[in-house]
């Protein structure tokens, strides 16, 4: 006689199924479990007849269950094993069904197989045969279809479990499944068995408990009928007394005692648990253990994190490659960790801070954020964190201000505490002092120590340790020792930050000249690109071949035109010196420079030139200079009578202006500094190439930097980095074949796990309305300009024709080629401090940042007014009424083409 019963003391989880595979691994806990045995599927198979077998295995259910009997040896085998498990003949048995899908994680198939209750031994084999037929039954197979799983399913085995009299049950969860909340576990109960519960028939009591055991809240409900065993009967169902029912199930101590039942089957399963549970005579006993199925992965419990890309989208828009998300974040801790230091902030402190500097940004689906919640915590290490707060937002250019119950508090101090962290904030502002009267100086250091770093050998002449060893250099000269840029951008921000404060307060009729007040703050080098552009167009604009050349030639056509023209090629080979790395996303390591392919650089030029030539380039009127030694003359007199405003105002100008220039100047050299990286590890990624390690160079972009590093130094965990990168060049391709995170959004908890993403609202940038609206952003460029409308979404991919407004969603310092082209522009995100904001003014380009929403308000040959004084902007004229020259100019417009990398 074959097997065909299975007991705790010799089962084999193959023959278990679900729910009888998780009471078997209770048997490990210290949990009362009512004894069991299992009928396995064998039983069912060998109880089909072969018409029966051949009729299932086509569909046939209904054929192959109709005259369905349990064979005779399996009818043997049960009565003998139910027998065994009572311990009187009068107790009754649970007939529970336990397929080897049923109770997992991902499907639990509650409700739809039989389960029968007060089941006695004489009606063991017919309960059975009833378990059998239902896992065949059309709610089970409507349940397969759903959830796409194949049909039919493998036979079912079958839970037989003695009954326990409870006098209350009910069921029990140790995480809240409505919420997610894992510090609340939720109980339900009813008086007598929990089969009212389970079929819905009866209103329970519920309990919320925390993880001490205490209540949180308690609902209770009128119980009116229980369902209680009879030995002679079975299951019978009696009405309660009005007072009776009206009283809680449990009690405080109970209910805590069932809450701590499921945080153990909890703890010992790995997994928040849905118990079944019953009290009989003050004994708590487990029926059943499963996993909670569609519980929210976040816990609203869990740690707050707000997200934003505020302008880092500027320099990392889109999709980050792992390699350079490595590289910044390891920047960003170590530059702001050594401002800190810089402003005095105690090491101790420093210490038990650093998960706030590792964790200022953050790679979501493959797209860069800051972490807010990190950065203001940064930033409350610092004196005047209150007063610096709201230049800070200026800054970063976020459009939502922190909830006053987010901001970072300090704890409650004594008395002699606060006098200590008094002396240490104006011990702070001293070094401050210092710090300002010292940045000439600084900044001088900086640039010899720029000048020592970059001054490497070539790259493609070193081996890779080498390669590694120059990186380490470059990290140790420049990366953990960035304090002059730093600290100018603090100075650069403050400035602005009151400047914009001064002008409000004190001149509120001429808010629109604060952008020309900010221009002209000298040689800025973001500028310099377009001036040169402009210049090799000057010289190429009366030359039909050259011109020709740079709009559709080759490279190797190119080098042949300038062979014969020294003048421009000086001027050419001169700008790729000193820009090659100034290109579209030039913060990614991965992207493509004018070192790599001069097209966009060719085009550019080519386009200036036959816009020249032809009479429809349109220019700045007035320099910056110009403009604002006007808007200087204009707040004179306005403060004409106010001598000390006055002063403090030309002050706070001058001094804004400056740190402008110097912002700009260094982002420059953080962009050198960011090519040199750039060059040493695709060198790096070409030798692993060579000697077989990965299958593309480009492939060392999928790796983390002490991934690269490591493999040279012998410091790495995975040698493999050619499967590590095929897998993760794999899930990023995912990621760009999904919708972008939002712009702003919170997450609890762990990040990765799969929660919503909850977006903030931003608060409503504008009012609008349909032709003739209005729409109000940041005036930060001068004068007014009418033009058409070029939605830019992706530069490489867009043309744009001569005077009209550049629209784009962010703009990073590669985009000064379509800077040099356009009339005016408007940008969605950004602040004062942007770079769209500063080379507009510097260039005299009308512009206006941080309207929110532009890209999708604005088409293609709208015509609008950009009022760069107000931050207006005034839609004039909508594009089904303005399409009239949309291709008349296409072959005089400049379309920035790029190599795309795989």
């Amino acid at each position: 006689m074959r097997d065909y019963i299975c007991t705790i003391d010799d089962w084999n989880e193959q023959e278990l199924g679900g729910k009888a595979r998780a009471l078997a691994q209770v048997h490990r806990s210290d949990a009362a479990v009512p004894a069991w045995f299992v009928v396995t599927p064998e039983a069912f198979a060998d109880s089909l007849t072969a018409d029966q077998q051949a009729a299932l295995a086509e569909g046939d259910v209904v054929g192959a269950l109709a005259e369905l009997e349990m064979h005779a040896d399996v009818q043997i085998a049960l009565g003998t094993a139910v027998q065994r498990l009572l311990a009187e003949p009068a107790d009754r048995v649970a007939v529970r069904s336990s397929a080897v899908a049923e109770d997992g994680a991902t499907h639990s198939f509650a409700g739809q197989l039989a389960s029968f209750l007060g089941v006695s031994a004489a009606a063991a084999v017919a309960r059975v045969l009833d378990v059998w037929r239902s896992a065949f039954g059309p709610t089970v197979q409507a349940y397969h279809a759903r959830h796409e799983l194949p049909w039919p399913p493998p036979a079912p085995a079958v839970l037989i479990q003695r009954m326990v009299e409870a006098d209350k049950a009910g069921v029990a969860f140790s995480a809240d499944p409505t919420t997610g909340r894992r510090d609340h576990a939720v109980v339900s109960a009813v008086f007598g068995l929990g089969s009212t519960l389970v079929a819905d028939t009866a209103d329970a009591d519920t309990y919320r408990v925390r993880a001490d055991g205490s209540l949180v809240a308690q609902a209770l409900a009128q119980q009116v009928q229980a369902q209680v065993l009879d030995p002679e009967a079975g299951l019978q169902t009696v009405v309660l007394p009005r007072s009776e029912g009206s009283q809680a199930v449990l009690n405080e101590d109970e209910a805590a005692q069932v809450a701590a039942l499921a945080r153990r089957m909890e703890r010992h399963f790995g997994a928040p648990q849905d118990v079944e549970w019953a009290f009989a005579q003050g004994q708590l006993w487990l029926l059943q253990s499963r996993p909670i199925t569609a519980l929210p992965a976040a816990s609203p419990d869990g740690a707050l994190r707000l997200w934003d890309n505020s302008n880092i989208a500027e320099s990392y828009c889109g999709i980050t490659t792992p390699l350079t998300f490595s590289f910044a974040r390891r920047a960003y801790e170590s530059v702001y960790r050594s401002f800190c230091r810089l402003m005095g902030v105690p090491e101790r402190t420093l210490a038990d801070h650093s998960g706030t500097f590792g964790n200022m940004l953050g790679l979501i689906r493959g797209r860069m954020y800051y972490n807010l919640l990190a950065w203001y915590e940064m930033l409350a290490l610092l004196p005047g964190f209150r007063f610096n707060r709201t230049f800070m937002e200026g800054m970063m250019g976020v459009r939502e201000r922190l909830p006053a119950e987010l901001l970072p508090t300090p704890a409650p101090v004594s008395g002699r505490a606060r006098l200590r962290d008094g002396l240490r904030f104006f011990r702070a502002l001293g070094r401050l002092m210092h710090a300002h009267r010292t940045l000439p100086k600084r900044t001088d250091a900086f640039y010899q120590r720029l000048g020592t770093a970059l001054a490497l050998p070539d790259p493609e002449t070193l081996q890779l340790n080498q390669l590694a060893q120059h990186y380490r250099g470059l990290e140790k000269q420049l990366l953990t020792r960035w304090d002059a840029p730093i600290v100018n951008d603090f100075f650069a921000m403050i400035y602005v930050g009151l400047a914009k404060q001064a002008v409000a307060a004190w001149l509120p009729q001429h808010g629109h000249l604060l952008g020309d007040l900010l221009g002209g703050a000298g040689e800025v080098i973001s500028v310099e690109p377009a001036r040169r552009i402009r210049a090799m167009a000057a010289l190429a604009q009366d030359d039909a071949i050259l011109t020709e050349c740079l709009l559709h030639g080759t490279a190797a056509d190119l080098h042949a035109a300038l062979a014969t023209r020294p003048a421009f090629a000086e001027r050419y080979q001169q700008y790729l010196a000193d820009f090659a790395d100034r290109c579209l996303d030039e913060l990614k390591l991965e992207s493509t420079t004018l070192r790599d392919d001069s097209t966009t650089l060719r085009q550019a030029i080519g386009t200036l030139a036959q816009q020249m030539q032809a009479g429809t380039l349109r220019l700045p009127q007035a320099d910056d200079r110009t403009r604002r030694a006007a808007a200087e003359r204009e707040v004179r007199r306005a403060l004409r009578w106010h001598p000390i405003r006055r002063r403090v105002l030309g002050y706070l100008l001058r001094q804004a202006r400056a740190r402008i220039a110097g912002r700009e100047n260094l982002r420059f050299e953080r962009t050198r500094v960011f090519g040199m990286a750039r060059r040493l590890f695709l060198e790096m990624g070409r030798r692993l190439h060579t000697n077989e390690v990965l299958n593309d160079p480009q492939d060392v972009f999928y790796l983390e930097v002490e991934e690269v590093l490591g493999f040279a130094e012998g410091t790495a965990t995975t040698t493999d980095l050619r499967l590590l990168s095929a897998m993760r060049r794999a899930e990023f391709v995912s990621y760009a074949d999904e919708a972008a995170p939002p712009d702003r959004f919170t997450t609890r908890g762990a990040v990765h796990l799969p929660q919503p993403l909850v977006l903030t609202q931003p608060e409503e940038a504008a009012e609008t309305g349909s032709t003739g609206s209005v729409w109000q952003g940041l005036a930060c460029g001068p004068g007014v300009v009418r033009g058409r409308v070029r939605v830019v979404r992706d530069p490489r991919e867009t043309t744009v024709q001569p005077g009209e407004i550049l629209v784009a969603e962010r703009t990073d310092p590669g985009w000064i080629l379509l800077f040099s082209a356009c009339s005016g522009v408007i940008v969605e995100r950004g602040s004062l401090l942007s770079h769209a904001a500063i080379v507009a003014r510097e260039l005299g380009l009308p512009a206006v940042v941080a309207l929110d929403g532009a890209t999708r308000w604005l088409r293609d040959g709208d015509r609008v007014e950009v009022d760069g004084h107000t931050g207006r902007v005034r839609l004039l004229e909508h594009a089904a009424r303005a399409s009239r020259g949309a291709g008349e100019t296409e072959s005089r417009g400049f379309r920035m083409r790029a190599r795309r990398r795989s």
